[in-house]
């Protein structure tokens, strides 16, 4: 039987551009629809949620192959540290 892993990661935005809710809500639903639709994982805004500039989002992939869902993770990371309208500030990953 093959071995399921799941990676999730945890991104610590920041949104300096916001200068509301509904501005930082627009910046991280398009962030979220690109991550979903690029990376085909699950996407969520998980903290943060009544702060102007400041975003936390969960991602979360499911696969059989460590070394797939560990450079995947990676590359997201690197894809969100090139948004132009969230700065990544801080992230944590974990593989179960």
């Amino acid at each position: 039987m093959d071995r399921m892993v799941i990676g999730s990661l945890r991104l610590k935005l920041a949104v300096f551009g916001a200068t509301s809710l509904k501005d930082k809500r627009r910046a991280v639903k398009s962030l979220k629809e690109r991550l979903t639709g690029r990376f085909n994982v699950s996407v969520a805004e998980v903290g943060s949620l009544d702060h102007r500039q400041q975003a936390e989002v969960a991602v979360v992939m499911v696969a059989n192959d460590r070394r797939f869902v560990e450079s995947c993770l990676d590359t997201i990371v690197d894809y969100v540290r090139l948004d132009p309208a969230a700065s990544l500030v801080d992230y944590e990953s974990e593989l179960f």
